[in-house]
């Protein structure tokens, strides 16, 4: 059974950054390319940035530049380091498999405001 639980959100300024852990169980986990993804109340869910199995990294134009997504195979765990934040930013963050699976966590929430 695949499990995702995030962490690392909270309240920052605008220019200050963030890191997010994920923790996920599945033995799918070392083989496949996980993703963080975010969501705004009343809109859909987007994908920020996707991890390959061997590291490689593809991001979001919105975030290009100023995060940067990493995973520990042996530890089932990804990140995501968020420098430069924006108001715009703000959003619940979660973690996935890439393509996303059906076992969305709790997510953990970000907000960027002064």
């Amino acid at each position: 059974q695949v499990q995702l639980v995030e962490s690392g959100g909270g309240l920052v300024q605008p220019g200050g950054s963030l890191r997010l852990s994920c923790a996920a169980s599945g033995s799918i986990f070392s083989i496949s390319p996980m993703g963080w993804y975010r969501q705004v109340p009343g809109n859909e869910r987007e994908l920020v940035a996707i991890v390959a199995r061997g590291g490689g990294a593809n991001y979001a134009d919105s975030v290009k530049g100023r995060f940067t997504i990493s995973r520990d195979n042996a530890k089932n765990m990804v990140y995501l380091q968020m420098n430069s934040l924006k108001p715009e930013d703000t959003a619940v963050y979660y973690c996935n498999f890439f393509p996303a699976t059906a076992a969305w966590g709790q997510g953990t929430q970000v907000t960027v405001s002064s």
